[in-house]
């Protein structure tokens, strides 16, 4: 089984460091899951915004891959994302969804949630390969 194979369904190995976890990924949507621990607090003790960034994209990718029976086509090209609140603690939701998906490229909505309450959104274009 080649890497590209063992890697359709999984996180990335940045993913697997900052300890994400898809929760699904199908139909051009995807759910992905971060548990906050100390390895991911900024200066302050909150979640570090490079963190949360790194949710947003990985189930933003996780949500284009699925239009492709999870196989990797695809690449930000930008992203624009809402800080809304800051985590101190608990685990965040991050749902995106593929809004349009063209010949070169896709339009990927996402939402951060923790607790029922908005933490982050973001808009993105991903480029397909």
């Amino acid at each position: 089984m080649s890497m590209q194979e063992e890697e359709v369904g999984r996180s990335s190995a940045f993913g697997r460091l900052l300890g994400l976890e898809i929760l699904s990924a199908g139909g051009g949507e995807a759910t992905v899951r971060l548990a906050m621990h100390d390895g991911l607090r900024n200066l302050h003790g909150k979640l570090h915004g490079g963190a949360l960034f790194s949710l947003i994209d990985s189930a933003m990718g996780q949500a284009s891959h699925s239009l492709n029976d999870g196989t990797p086509d695809s690449v930000t090209l930008e992203c624009k994302v809402n800080y809304i609140r800051p985590v101190s603690e608990g685990e965040l939701t991050c749902r995106a969804w593929v809004e349009h998906s063209g010949k070169r490229t896709q339009v990927i909505e996402a939402e951060v949630h923790q607790a029922g309450k908005l933490v982050a959104k973001a808009l993105a274009t991903f480029a397909r390969l």
